[in-house]
């Protein structure tokens, strides 16, 4: 698109325009260090100011206070969108710049759609694609090759499955939402009895509904319920190799990276943000706005949004030998302290004390 374009598209975003005129013409976006002068990119992270001095790409997306710390030449050298959240306005810029290429709406010789299925004719089904009895695809749906689509599944309008996506039966997926090769959406919960030592399936009766908007990562597993379904909200962002039990709820507009693991029936509300592969343990909540850091093992509810974390900083494997014996000792020295306390007390308040 063109700068004017640009300036116009996202006026909302953009408190002022510094530095040269820039190019007429926006090709792409790309990072600082390797945008050309016909590229759009951001500086949102100060530690990359070095690469501001050298970049060349032509028009900046830059913070007020990083602009005024530039020198009077490279203020010069390129275009500057000053904004609160430079980021947010390079995502906004990117998504008009790329453009995917939707295949063209029909069925591929080799799919196997059954008869009783609901096809839009707008929607796309790739190669080697199954779609069993009672499924109906919404339009502009993208089931791309080697899917498969269980008896009774809904995909609603604008969905897009990469290949090799399974979807089990009586799963509802909401529109526009993305799936990525390797998903499994609706498998079995880890659901058993014990009997005297042998275990006993519990059959998983309920489904998965899983909202607008969404996108699920590659290889990402979510369980159907025991009873009831399992439940993920609108535009909730679920990164790749995640494991998400039975009869878990995510709020809207969470977001989830890579390997963390949910167990079963936990309740994580709205807006909640968990770093790669923390843990979350079965029949708790987690309030709306919480962040979980990276590694994190959450064992009880939180009832209070805020910054939450449970790891254990990384640090020389022999400063770690040492902490993990006095970690080790933490009973023992604790009974000891409590034995000095009391020990303590007798000393400040001898028997007959006046």
């Amino acid at each position: 698109m063109t700068l004017t374009q640009l300036l116009e598209l996202f006026s909302a975003f953009i408190e002022s325009v510094e530095g040269s005129a820039g190019p007429a013409d926006i090709a792409r976006v790309n990072a600082l260090d390797v945008a050309a002068e016909d590229e759009f990119s951001f500086l949102s992270n100060p530690k990359y100011r070095a690469d501001l001095q050298r970049t060349k790409a032509g028009v900046v997306a830059i913070r007020r206070k990083d602009f005024d710390a530039l020198d009077a030449a490279t203020q010069a050298a390129r275009a500057y969108l000053v904004c609160r959240d430079p980021y947010l306005l390079f995502a906004r810029v990117a998504q008009s710049l790329y453009v995917q290429m939707r295949p063209a709406p029909g069925i591929a010789a080799s799919a196997s759609v059954d008869p009783a299925a609901h096809v839009d004719p707008s929607a796309c089904i790739g190669a080697g694609a199954v779609i069993e009895a009672g499924a109906r695809i919404g339009a502009d749906v993208v089931v791309s090759a080697l899917c498969t689509i269980g008896r009774d599944t809904v995909l609603e309008e604008g969905v897009w499955l990469y290949p090799r996506v399974s979807i089990y039966h009586g799963c509802i997926i909401g529109a526009r939402t993305i799936i990525h090769s390797g998903a499994v959406i609706g498998a079995d919960g880890f659901g058993y009895a014990n009997d005297a030592g042998r275990w006993v399936k519990i059959p998983q009766t309920g489904g998965v509904r899983i909202g607008a908007d969404c996108e699920v990562g590659a290889n990402t597993t979510i369980d159907r319920g025991a009873i009831q379904d399992t439940v993920i909200g609108n535009g909730v962002k679920l990164d790749n190799q995640i494991q998400i039990a039975h009869n878990v709820t995510i709020g809207d507009d969470s977001a989830l990276a890579g390997c963390v693991g949910v167990a079963g029936s936990a309740a994580i509300g709205k807006r909640v943000q968990i770093a790669g592969a923390a843990n979350i343990l079965g029949h708790l909540s987690i309030a709306d706005g919480t962040v979980i850091s990276v590694a994190s093992v959450v064992t009880s509810s939180i009832d209070k949004p805020g910054f939450y974390s449970g790891t254990w900083p990384v640090q020389p494997h022999e400063d770690w030998e040492k902490s993990a014996v006095l970690v080790r000792r933490l009973d023992k020295m604790r009974d000891e302290l409590r034995s000095l306390r009391h020990e303590l007390a007798a000393l400040k308040n001898p028997p007959g004390a006046q």
